[in-house]
């Protein structure tokens, strides 16, 4: 037999998948690349908190003590509704071009790259009102230690109103009129978060300690934090059915 005519057979190995968390963080990327690029559908709700925040003084009056009083209640309102604004294209410009379909589709859990979406979405949306809460706080003479209470409870309840704000994105996604149901069904849902931010600011500053009112925001996130990422990609995978 010909030696040349021997052929060695070549084995092929099929390419490795990634690992759900190399996935969630090619989601991350890429959404936060997308962001850079549309800026204008993000920095719309941080004008927004921004303009709400700073025409409230100019409406009530220059008087210290009211101020003082509406202050932490005015800036968490504003955050909320800043965040609610910031849902509408939270899962919609996927579904349009199609990629949504191709999450579904992929090897990692949906619920995995929702998770990674959710953390785009609040690094983009939640974490600028963070950052600018203590400067307009000063417009409403809150002290130091209420300012920095005020930056640790929107640390800890944005993440938490993205979260359950995702879910009612997910549930309305591809709904006629699904703005105004969407804000149906999120407004009872944020309540606790809004009473318990402001509440935590309140105590502080009549010096009663807010443990308690952080311990329950923290219970909250970690709630949602379970919860959420798989409670979107259940609705998801009905809204692409």
């Amino acid at each position: 037999m010909n030696a040349s005519a021997i052929t060695v057979p070549v084995h092929t190995s099929a390419p490795a998948l990634p690992s759900p968390w190399q996935a969630m963080g090619g989601v991350l990327r890429r959404d936060l690349r997308l962001a850079l690029r549309r800026k204008a559908e993000w920095l719309g709700a941080v004008f927004f908190f921004v303009l709400v925040a700073a025409l409230f003084p100019l409406a009530i009056g220059p008087e210290p003590a009211t101020l003082r009083l509406i202050g932490p209640g005015v800036l968490w309102v504003a955050a909320l509704l800043a965040s609610m604004l910031s849902l509408n294209r939270l899962f919609e410009a996927d579904h349009q071009d199609g990629s949504l379909e191709q999450l579904a589709l992929s090897a990692a859990p949906l619920s995995w790259l929702v998770a990674a979406k959710l953390l785009a979405h609040w690094l983009i949306s939640g974490l600028p009102l963070v950052l600018l809460s203590p400067l307009l706080g000063l417009q409403f003479g809150l002290g130091s230690e209420a300012l920095g209470m005020l930056a640790l409870t929107l640390l800890i309840g944005t993440p938490v109103l993205s979260l359950l704000g995702a879910i009612g994105a997910a549930l309305t996604l591809g709904v006629r009129g699904g703005g105004v149901l969407q804000s149906l069904l999120l407004l009872p849902l944020y309540v606790p978060v809004l009473v318990f931010g402001t509440g935590a600011v309140d105590a502080q500053m009549r010096g009663l300690g807010a443990e308690a009112h952080v311990s329950v925001l923290l219970a909250l996130l970690l709630g949602s934090a379970a919860f959420s990422p798989w409670a979107c990609a259940a609705a998801l995978r009905l809204a692409l059915e």
